[in-house]
């Protein structure tokens, strides 16, 4: 699956965004998908993830309550609803797709597929 990434800009802390990831080239239903943030000399962190279906999710405890994944298996796309924003999000946010296992995972080494990643920056 190709998956592209869009969304990320620079917002104020507080504020809300929401990022999504248009997906092709599988069918789309039959993947569970992830998000991943990278910030500058740290390692990629797991975020969020959803099952094939959009009905089990699973979050990081640094943003559980603030953001909601979510996914339209008609529309072959999953987005990541980030809201009361910190300086501390301030990273490159990676979609991700897991084509083995219904259960969303956390581990990024479970993830087949990636984006190319979108810049996300909240300032103080």
């Amino acid at each position: 699956v190709q998956l592209v990434e869009s969304g990320g800009r620079l917002v104020q802390a507080g504020d809300s965004l929401r990022l999504s990831c248009a997906a092709s080239g599988r069918t789309f239903s039959m993947v569970a998908m992830g998000w991943f943030r990278q910030a500058p000399g740290k390692e990629r962190e797991f975020v969020a993830a959803v099952s094939r279906s959009g009905a089990r999710t699973y979050y990081s405890d640094s943003v559980k309550g603030r953001f909601t994944i979510s996914r339209d298996n008609v529309k072959n796309t999953v987005y990541l609803q980030m809201n009361s924003l910190k300086p501390e999000d301030t990273a490159v946010y990676y979609c991700a797709a897991d084509y083995d296992s219904d259960f969303p995972r956390m581990a990024y080494y479970n993830y087949d597929a990636w984006g190319q990643g979108t810049q996300v920056t909240v300032s103080s």
